[in-house]
């Protein structure tokens, strides 16, 4: 498992530093989407390692979260036979899991490998910290309406097929634009438009993959789930604010809320954080 590791800590390609060759037989191009389960467990604590990220700088004071004084240890009756939480985290393969009420923690139980000081990726988690710091930038005035046209913010996409849609209407993923976020398919639009590494350094992928995509329904009549809708609406936010998605995370949640150590953002191949995934 060290060699592993530090043989994937090593991979990043020289012409492109945010681009990752993992050490196991994977698709060509490589995609962190098919990643096999052990390099996995390496990988999603190692993020700062294998890709580019942006800091999210904690504040002078931590929040605390004491250890209560009574621990729990449930156990779950299944079928006529009992399971333990070891048994619970083992079957659903559960890296890390925690247990908070009133403000103290009754339960912290960590496998494969995993410690309470690792970073771990936390995916599609972003989506709802983006959403929230759209809340954040419409009551400092530098977004002025979820009503908004997209193109006001991104004139890249005038002409597209997102050409009408507005700001509530990315946020909600009601654009009406076609898009398949099938993660088994190396051919699906997640696959082949967002998923690191990217096709070419300097470039970002999802206002370029999403200019091309067709429309399938009326704006704001059809919900389809689309990591890529996020990701422009983090675009979007970064341009409204003028400040990176990192340091509006800061500045906003992060330090106030007493983090205790700074995190990372993954950003694409032009610098920019991805607003639907990789924190």
């Amino acid at each position: 498992m060290k060699r592993l590791s530090a043989v994937l800590i090593a991979a990043l390609l020289a012409n492109c530093a945010h681009t990752v060759k993992p050490p196991l037989p994977q698709p060509d191009p490589p995609q962190f989407l098919a990643w096999p389960q052990e390099l996995k467990y390496i990988g999603f604590r190692n993020i700062e390692k294998i890709w580019m990220t942006h800091p999210i700088k904690r504040g002078a004071s931590v929040y605390s979260l004491p250890v209560a004084e009574v621990q729990i240890n449930p156990h779950a009756s299944i079928d006529g036979k009992t399971l333990s939480t070891d048994a619970f985290i083992e079957a659903n393969n559960i890296s890390g899991l925690l247990v908070i009420k009133d403000g103290r923690i009754l339960l912290e139980r960590y496998a494969h490998g995993r410690s309470p000081e690792d970073r771990w990726l936390s995916a599609s988690i972003a989506k709802s910290v983006t959403s929230t710091l759209i809340g954040a930038a419409l009551q400092d005035g530098s977004i002025k309406s979820l009503d908004d046209l997209v193109t006001t913010y991104l004139p890249e996409l005038r002409g597209s097929a997102y050409e009408g849609v507005t700001l509530r209407q990315l946020l909600t993923m009601t654009s009406g634009i076609a898009w398949d976020e099938s993660y088994s398919n190396p051919e699906s639009d997640v696959a082949k438009g967002l998923a690191l590494p990217p096709k070419e350094c300097g470039v970002n992928t999802a206002i370029t993959y999403s200019k091309g995509l067709p429309r399938v329904a009326p704006a704001g009549t059809k919900f389809n789930y689309n990591s890529a809708e996020t990701d422009l609406v983090g675009i979007l936010l970064a341009r409204a604010t003028g400040q990176s998605l990192s340091s509006y995370l800061s500045a906003k949640i992060w330090a106030p809320f007493g983090m205790e150590r700074d995190g990372v953002w993954a950003t694409d191949s032009s610098g920019q954080e991805t607003g639907g995934s990789n924190i």
